[in-house]
């Protein structure tokens, strides 16, 4: 019952680290841009679903639709005026600039929140029903729900609507999609901004699991970019699957070894990935690219 018990809480948490990387993987299949300051979007969005609560009362699954608003707003202002000038320029200089802004945010939110670590408090926070034995945790079952929502939305927006096959024709061939007629420059707008929002909705479903500090990215962020490798870069259905993957690896190993080695596992199995398949699990391969 212990290993089902872990099993089902990396399941739950595996679902967690999917939200978190559809968004960087859709940023990174369509945009071709490592983006550093994810993580710090997480952290912005979490404090402004913290600020929702605690200055007008409202829940954090409630103020999600706000958060993913003023998070995609964010995200188009960044790619517009940030990440729009650099895009001609070597890959060092967007990194710099991406890591430079990660900087700079948690800079912004240690003057202006301060380092305290701050949390809501729900009726559900601490929830749990069981199914014999089991105990499942009920807000982390509901960002699992809202993973797997957000998996299959992504998809089918992609595959089936207008724009959505001019994303994906985008992140398959700039230069080809421009020459058939769609606006480049709005669709990197687009897919910077959902991107995002996406983690405007991850950080209002993690508000009532975790408390938001300055730093609180950092840890997120570099899970995401394991989990964007394991699953393949630009496969939305990867990153989700790989999510679940690290999170089952992250629970078992802290369970079959030892807590403070869950980290050395999953980074060993990135490093594997690289070596044998650096397209990743779902990945088509050497040298091909998909989105959804």
């Amino acid at each position: 019952m212990t290993i089902v018990q872990t099993l089902i809480s990396g399941l739950l948490l595996g679902g967690i680290y999917s939200l978190i990387s559809m968004g960087l993987n859709l940023i990174l299949g369509v945009v071709r841009i490592v983006n550093f300051a994810h993580g710090e979007f997480l952290m912005i969005a979490m404090y402004i679903s913290f600020l929702f609560y605690s200055t007008m009362g409202l829940d954090p699954y409630i103020s999600a639709i706000l958060v993913i608003a003023c998070l995609f707003l964010i995200g188009v202002i960044t790619q517009r005026f940030m990440i729009q000038p650099i895009l001609d320029t070597p890959p060092t200089t967007k990194i710099f600039a991406t890591l430079g802004l990660s900087i700079a945010l948690q800079n912004l939110a240690l003057m202006t929140m301060g380092a305290n670590h701050m949390s809501v408090r729900t009726s559900y926070q601490s929830a749990v029903f069981h199914i014999g034995e089991i105990a499942i945790s009920i807000p982390r079952l509901i960002a699992f729900v809202v993973a797997i929502s957000v998996a299959a939305l992504l998809y089918l927006f992609l595959q089936k609507t207008f724009t959505g096959k001019a994303i994906r024709a985008v992140a398959m061939q700039r230069q080809a999609a421009h020459l058939m007629g769609i606006n480049v420059k709005k669709i990197y707008l687009l897919a910077f901004g959902i991107g995002v929002g996406l983690v405007g909705l991850a950080g209002s479903m993690l508000m009532p699991i975790y408390s938001v500090y300055p730093t609180l990215g950092t840890t997120f962020v570099l899970i995401a970019f394991v989990v964007v490798v394991l699953g393949g870069m630009g496969s939305m259905f990867g990153a989700f699957f790989g999510g679940l993957m690290i999170g089952l690896v992250e629970a078992l190993s802290g369970v079959l070894l030892d807590t403070g080695l869950k980290e050395a596992v999953y980074f060993a199995i990135f490093i594997l990935v690289l070596l044998l398949r650096p397209s990743g699990i779902f990945g088509l391969g050497k040298g091909a690219e998909e989105v959804g």
